[in-house]
Parts: structure tokens; C-alpha cells; sequence
């Protein structure tokens, strides 16, 4: 089963999913500006990976969803949350480490989880959600439903060997889950060209029998068409697909990380194909981004003062909640 790349062109998708790709790629990206903002003001502790320059991956594949359907995310996941229909003032509290937060404020960025809206969770260790989600997809695969799992992953954690025992497993089962990896790069500092022998890691798809394609992941209509074809196929029980999106974060591994590895020529080509800048322009009406944009702002601003007046968690609520386990 031979890899390939997407198709060229990126015909445009009906309206509202093009408009609901612009709010969660927008929303991502100022949400993730405000986080670091709240960090140097110290209200915001621990580690903080901003998904910035990323933001066009993950709303295009959650375009492609149902809201039935499942995501597993990463340790960079705001922008996996933000698309898969998240409360932004549940998400700030979380990350602010407030009681109101998703997870009481006991996770932080890297543990925020939604049940509600089938949001596994992210993790904090490298490749974890991968065996996750194929855990996901076998159990969808045993209740006999139509649903989906999504997992994302990055290039570093694709030489991790739950990706490879994952694959193998869902190859023979034909587990209804897109593996979708994000290529930004860098496996923290480390480039991609020194911690592989092949750079096109779609390729490593067709040796477990899956489909393996490559897509441009600045580009947000490219990746929904992809990632809408991969569903499809998986709900019609036809089995996994691996899609590598090629990407760039605009800076560091987190909010402290200068990036001083990464070469400024690259980053710069790469920031001239910013993909909010991108999917703004395929929008052809500058007045419905604009209302977009301020409905963000403001859903974005009641967030951060929601969070803010929330209190901490107490030390006897958090061992209330392992007693209730």
C-alpha cells in the first residue's frame, strides 16, 4: 500500500465549516497569545507548549468530525481542545489552576480533559494518547458504533514504539482511528533530519497496511478535505489512516524556550504562510472575520475574569476527589 501526498488544491468547503475553521484557528491563536501574557505575569505555573503556527491542523480535522466522535491530544493541545468545542472559561480556570477548571485544577495545560464533548484528554508524555486512542478505536470497534477516534501525535513521538506497536494492532483489526501526525520539526530541540533516516514519515503508514498521506498543515482547507476522507473511510469500517501534516510552530518547545536552534530563514518562510493569515484570506468578507474575531475577544476576555475570580483548590477537595475514586 503505497503513501501519497494530498491532492493539490484546496477546493473551498461549504460555508459554515469554512467560517467554524477561522473561529477555532483564530480562537486558538489568541488564546494561547493571552496564555502567555498570564504566564509572565506569574498567574499561570508549570509548563505552558503553545500551539501557535500548528492552529490550522487541529481545526481542520475536528471539522471533519461528529460530535460523537473522540479526540486524544498531547502535551500541545490547547488548539485540539479549542477545536473540538471546548468552554474556553473551563479551560483559562484549568490552566490557571483554579477550582472552576475542567479538571478542578489539578491537571493544568498538559491534563485537560471533556468528556462532554468526547475529549479524551491530553497527556504529558510523549506518544502515551497514541496506544490510548487505539484502545479507543478497539472499543468502538466491539460496541459496533459509527465513531471515530483522532489522535494526535508528533513527529517526535512517532519514533516512540507504542507508535509502531499502535499501528500494527489497528492494521490488523481495521480499528476505525486516524493517526494524525503533526510534523512541526522538532522533537523539543532536536531537528527532525538527526532523529530519523526518512523525513517523510507518512511513509511509515503502508508498512502496517494502513494509507499514509501528507498534507500541507498550514493550509486548514487542505487538511479538513484529508482529514474528512479519513473519517469517511474509517466510519465505513475500512480501517485506520495515517496523516502526516507538515507544520512549524512559531517559536520554542514552551513559553520559556527562546528557540535559538531554530534557523530564522525557515522560520520566517514558514511565518509567510502564518495559517490564520491563510484561512482569513479564503473567507472573502472581511466584515463576518471581523464579527468573528470580536465574538472571540469577548468570549476570550469573560474566560480570563472568570478564571481569575475563581478560587484554588483546596488540599481538602483534592483529597475528597482521590477518596471518590
Amino acid at each position: 500500500m503505497p503513501t501519497r501526498p494530498a491532492k493539490g488544491g484546496s477546493p473551498r468547503p461549504p460555508e459554515p465549516i469554512l467560517l467554524g475553521m477561522y473561529r477555532n484557528i483564530y480562537a486558538t491563536r489568541q488564546f494561547e497569545l493571552k496564555c502567555i501574557e498570564l504566564y509572565r505575569q506569574g498567574l499561570i505555573r508549570g509548563y505552558l507548549h503553545p500551539y501557535i503556527g500548528q492552529e490550522a491542523v487541529a481545526a481542520g480535522v475536528c471539522a471533519a468530525l461528529n460530535p460523537a466522535d473522540y479526540i486524544v491530544s498531547t502535551h500541545r493541545g490547547h488548539g485540539h481542545c479549542i477545536c473540538k468545542g471546548a468552554d474556553l472559561k473551563l479551560m483559562m480556570a484549568e490552566i490557571m489552576g483554579r477550582a472552576t477548571g475542567y479538571c478542578r485544577g489539578h491537571g493544568g495545560s498538559m491534563h485537560i480533559s471533556d468528556k462532554r464533548v468526547n475529549n479524551l484528554g491530553a497527556n504529558g508524555i510523549v506518544g502515551a494518547g497514541i496506544p490510548i486512542a487505539t484502545g479507543a478505536g478497539m472499543g468502538v470497534k466491539v460496541r459496533g458504533t459509527d465513531q471515530v477516534v483522532v489522535v494526535f501525535f508528533s513527529d517526535g513521538a512517532s519514533n516512540n514504539g507504542v507508535f509502531a506497536e499502535s499501528l500494527n494492532l489497528a492494521g490488523i483489526y481495521e480499528l476505525p482511528v486516524v493517526y494524525l501526525l503533526e510534523n512541526n520539526h522538532y522533537a523539543v530541540s532536536t531537528p527532525i533530519e538527526c532523529a530519523t533516516g526518512c523525513c517523510d514519515l507518512a511513509g511509515r503508514g503502508p508498512a502496517y497496511g494502513i494509507p499514509g498521506i501528507c498534507v500541507d498543515g498550514n493550509d486548514a482547507l487542505a487538511v479538513y478535505r484529508e482529514a474528512a476522507a479519513a473519517v469517511a473511510r474509517a466510519r465505513r469500517g475500512q480501517g485506520p489512516t495515517l496523516i502526516e501534516a507538515k507544520t512549524y510552530r512559531h517559536g520554542g518547545h514552551h513559553v520559556n524556550d527562546p528557540g535559538l536552534y531554530m534557523d530564522p530563514a525557515v522560520l520566517a518562510e514558514w511565518k509567510a504562510r502564518d495559517p490564520l493569515l491563510l484561512t482569513r484570506r479564503a473567507i472573502d468578507d472581511d466584515a463576518r472575520s471581523a464579527e468573528i474575531e470580536a465574538q472571540v475577544d469577548a468570549e476570550l476576555e469573560s474566560a480570563i475574569a472568570f478564571a481569575t475570580n475563581s478560587p484554588e483548590p483546596s488540599v481538602d477537595a483534592f483529597l475528597a476527589s482521590i477518596e471518590d475514586r
